[in-house]
């Protein structure tokens, strides 16, 4: 008997914010640019090969090609004051188009390559990294045990961020989920995030989810990820100037809302030597995607320091690989000083006492040309072209 087809993907919605915010931004600045997204799969799977899923996940491709937002959802994407008309109208009538996207395997290895005008696929993302979790982790027997441990640890969490306090800081601990891309399941997620508005009030803030920040009443957290950054190594800016590009881009587009910059695609260093008083001023904070995140803070209250820029008024918002007690070590360091924020990931969506899958799907190539971040943890580059790379690190002293 064969076993019935269960959507992992049910609505446009979910999928992250910065996913919308990126994608309003490249819709209104490069509507005409083609791209290419590669996926990877960075540790061993322990369940299954994940060729053996390969099937399962072009079905689950077939059925995300099928779907369109609803009059409700754009109502609700429309009370978002950041994303305009335009935008919305432009969402009215899409779909995602079956041929941008390719499925193939490679011994125990899962191979997907979307590629089209970008516009047309960078949203393939969070939607393909959520069907690949799903599928891989529906293999368990029995998921009740899964679900129990995760249950059991989720409330060990929330034990932990109930702990007194051992002094008053001058900033409140909040954090906000973001474990979309890698979660067990999307019902573990906002059973998850239910949990938390219940028990954690007080900290938990929010969620990169626009669907269920939509249906649960919380937060749609994010702005920008390093897609948008990286688009502008391809687009006849000089090379050297591409982060200010990229930055001045964003700030035309969205006039003071989601003011937190990404700092990473080329390094802490050679990202504050572009981010100068005109920039710090703006922005209301940073986002710390990679390297120790103590030294990257101490760079940036540093940064603000020279600029003269009080740092209560700008923010640091903490999302490599965190689990609460990571992130409330962070906190404590830098809680006097400036306000703080934490997106918490696969620790909170798929913490069962299982492996996760540690996927991505990354921007490869814009209008036929190599992108890459170096970012400050070497295992995160992601390039094939060595003699791009080598030419990225020439110019930025890396």
């Amino acid at each position: 008997m064969s076993t019935p087809f269960v959507p992992v993907i049910r609505s446009l919605l979910d999928t992250d914010l910065y996913k919308f915010t990126m994608w309003q931004a490249m819709l209104h600045q490069f509507p005409g640019n083609d791209a290419t997204y590669e996926f990877h799969c960075r540790n061993r799977p322990t369940l299954i090969p994940l060729s053996s899923i390969a099937g399962e996940v072009d079905q689950q491709i077939d059925h995300l090609c099928s779907l369109g937002f609803s009059e409700e959802e754009l109502a609700y994407l429309g009370t978002l004051r950041y994303l305009k008309r335009d935008f919305i109208e432009f969402l009215r009538i899409f779909r995602f188009q079956r041929h941008n996207i390719r499925v193939a395997t490679d011994g125990e290895q899962l191979r997907i390559s979307v590629s089209g005008s970008q516009i047309h696929v960078m949203c393939f993302e969070i939607f393909v990294l959520s069907i690949v979790n799903e599928l891989y982790f529906r293999r368990i027997t029995e998921p009740g045990p899964a679900l129990d441990e995760g249950r059991r640890r989720l409330n060990g969490k929330i034990a932990y961020l109930k702990r007194p306090a051992q002094h008053p800081r001058a900033n409140r601990f909040v954090f906000f989920e973001f474990g979309t891309r890698r979660r067990f399941s999307k019902a573990w997620q906002e059973e998850v995030c239910r949990t938390l508005m219940r028990e954690a009030p007080d900290h938990f803030r929010g969620t990169s989810n626009v669907d269920l920040a939509h249906r649960l009443g919380v937060t749609a957290m994010g702005t920008m990820a390093h897609e948008y950054l990286q688009t502008y190594q391809a687009v006849g800016v000089q090379l050297r100037f591409f982060q200010k590009a990229a930055l001045e881009g964003w700030v035309q587009e969205y006039r003071g809302d989601l003011g937190i910059a990404l700092t990473d695609v080329i390094g802490m260093d050679a990202f504050l030597n572009d981010f100068d008083l005109y920039f710090a001023k703006l922005f209301d904070g940073l986002r710390h995607d990679s390297g120790d995140p103590i030294v990257w803070g101490e760079k940036a209250l540093a940064h603000y320091a020279r600029l003269r820029i009080p740092a209560a008024s700008k923010r640091l918002v903490f999302s490599d690989g965190l689990t609460i007690p990571k992130a409330v070590e962070i906190y404590d360091h830098f809680a006097d000083r400036i306000p703080c924020g934490f997106g918490i990931g696969t620790h909170l969506t798929n913490d069962m006492g299982l492996d996760p899958l540690n996927i991505v799907l990354k921007l490869t190539t814009c209008n036929g040309q190599s992108v890459a971040k170096l970012s400050d943890s070497p295992g995160k580059t992601l390039c094939d072209d060595e003699t791009f790379l080598a030419y990225l690190r020439q110019v930025f002293s890396r």
